[in-house]
């Protein structure tokens, strides 16, 4: 019966390379799931994820919140037999230099505005 309570997955990066599969508990987090991947990360990969806040898992369309598990998430652990599920995995990476360059350029677009009264 344990054996029938697990769920297969792989996560599926952007450029179309995989982590996995590998088989969960439906009690297990998302957020453990999200630790998992950053274990398992291509390291010739140019971006990469530093903290599991950087990952976003996308099942079926809705993203996966860190706090819930496999079973809340409502992922179909007994509705494919033998099948593996694949999640998409998104990177939410830190903008600190674009925001910089965007101030910049938001500065002369400001400046240049001007009105007229008639």
């Amino acid at each position: 019966m344990a054996g029938e309570d697990v769920v297969e997955l792989k996560f599926r990066l952007a450029d179309g390379t995989d982590i996995g599969p590998s088989k969960y508990s439906p009690d297990t987090t998302v957020a453990s799931l999200k630790e998992k991947i950053l274990a398992h990360w291509p390291q010739d990969k140019e971006n990469y994820p530093k903290t599991i806040q950087d990952v976003k898992l996308i099942n079926a369309g809705k993203i996966l919140e860190n706090n819930r598990t496999l079973a809340e998430s409502r992922l179909p652990h007994g509705e494919l037999p033998g099948g593996v599920i694949t999640m998409h995995v998104v990177l939410r990476l830190p903008l600190s230099d674009k925001n910089n360059g965007k101030q910049q350029d938001d500065s002369p677009k400001k400046s240049s505005c001007s009105c007229t009264i008639l």
